[in-house]
């Protein structure tokens, strides 16, 4: 479960904040194009506080439902307006002043990701080498000869800072089902260059990693219980915080990914764990849990939270920090990449090579808004960069009651020197809400799928 201390409020500010970005695109283009804006509000429904400018007569609001907001324009589809207005009305804008003040929106959160990025690489991206783990057998990073140890330092001649670049970087290529060729430096030095055919890997996320066969490194280090959770099989068998797990039914435990593979591979069993407490040796039996994983499988589970001496992780741990020019076109680049993975693994939910149960609602947002702002600024400025890419994405589908739905309508409108009927448009619009929440109780149900495992 989620810290939900942690999580709301890291939500609210995550998503206010971004809202209010993309908001204020449409608001600061709509006043430049001469289009009289009423109102400005941060939110849905009911107000909550507000104030008028006494320079301007704008209403600033902040309203009660925070997963949206709106910018009001003089409109005179939606009341009357006086002649002398009529001008600074929004429908009667030639289509191009409407498009831009449409497309400011998404444009501003492309924007404010470029400026989180760069903010991001002037304090230091902190992450773990891209070294791989034991590779299985059958996989294609066995075929390729990758061994445990093997830092990949390049992709298609693309540079791996770290295991993220690693991840984004086969994952767009696997989406593209071409060989590439890694760049390997083994434990001992030598470097040498390796063939990965991705020409058949599934195109899914959740997939590609478990058919190449590749896994973070994991240093050799005894597993030891970070937390014991209430009411599960640790709390039962008197597992303690601090514990150290060296070996699991008589066999030698050596890293924490070791514990975990073990623990899943036995749901419902009865097990001898040894461990080490205050300098003793002691045998504790546990009956471990089974559970559904996200497939339907039962795994076993021990309810403890697996931890490591950091000291085992130092030689792991890679920062990248750039100076202020240098961070511009990193963060340009970082942006354009996270984009183009959005689009390319949207268009392949519509075929079916990835799984709809990639789609994430606000409460899994608000995990990771919960979990990126407990590690520091870092990573919740990375999560605010990565979230805003994705509502610009979102907000530029053709569906007609989202942003690229009105880019559509102005557009067809500028080329056929009319708009489309009424008729059309209310249809549109009545298919654009079926489509908009088909697609938010498919995020409501995955999160609450992901919630209760």
């Amino acid at each position: 479960m989620p810290d939900w201390f942690m999580s709301v409020p890291a939500f609210i500010v995550a998503i206010g904040l971004l809202v209010a970005v993309h908001e204020y695109g449409h608001f600061w283009v709509a006043r430049r194009m001469g289009v009289k804006v009423l109102r400005y509000s941060i939110g849905f429904g009911p107000k909550l506080w507000g104030r008028i400018s006494p320079r301007t007569g704008i209403e600033y609001w902040l309203s009660a439902i925070p997963l949206g907001g709106y910018v009001k324009m003089l409109d005179e589809r939606e009341g009357e307006v006086a002649e002398v207005d009529k001008p600074y009305a929004f429908n009667r804008q030639h289509p191009a002043k409407r498009i831009a003040i449409v497309a400011a929106g998404p444009g501003v959160n492309f924007l404010f990701a470029v400026a989180a990025y760069w903010l991001v690489f002037m304090i230091g991206v902190a992450g773990i080498k891209p070294m791989i783990g034991a590779v299985p057998d059958g996989t294609l990073a066995a075929s390729a000869g990758l061994r445990a140890g093997d830092e990949i330092t390049e992709v298609a001649g693309k540079t791996m800072g770290d295991w993220q670049d690693l991840r984004l970087t086969l994952l767009e290529r696997g989406l593209d089902g071409d060989p590439v060729q890694l760049s390997v430096q083994s434990r001992d030095g030598r470097l040498r260059t390796v063939g990965l055919d991705l020409t058949h890997v599934p195109a899914d996320p959740e997939k590609l990693f478990d058919r190449l066969g590749l896994a973070p490194y994991q240093p050799p280090a005894t597993p030891l219980i970070a937390g014991v959770l209430d009411d599960t099989a640790a709390s039962r068998a008197g597992l303690e915080k601090g514990d150290e797990i060296t070996a699991f039914n008589g066999d030698p435990l050596d890293t924490p990914q070791a514990l975990v593979d073990r623990v899943k591979a036995q749901p419902g069993a009865k097990v001898m764990l040894s461990v080490t407490r205050n300098d003793r040796n002691i045998e504790v039996p546990v009956t471990l849990a089974s559970i559904k994983d996200d497939n339907g499988t039962d795994v076993g589970r021990l309810g403890a939270q697996i931890g490591v001496d950091a000291a085992a992780w130092d030689a792991m741990r890679t920062t990248r920090q750039l100076g202020p020019l240098a961070a511009v076109p990193a963060a340009v680049a970082k942006t354009w990449d996270v984009s183009s993975l959005t689009v390319r693994l949207m268009g392949r939910m519509l075929t079916g090579d990835v799984s709809w149960r990639n789609v994430s609602g606000p409460i899994q947002i608000a995990n990771y808004a919960g979990q990126t702002a407990s590690i520091g600024l870092e990573a919740f400025v990375g999560f605010l960069a990565l979230v805003s890419v994705s509502l610009a994405v979102l907000n530029l589908l053709p569906i007609p009651v989202l942003d690229g739905g009105h880019l559509l309508y102005y557009s067809i409108e500028w080329i056929r020197g009319r708009p489309l009927s009424e008729a059309v448009q209310v249809a549109g619009q009545q298919a654009g809400m079926v489509a908009l929440l088909m697609l938010m109780t498919l995020a409501f149900y995955n999160d609450i799928a992901r919630l209760f495992g």
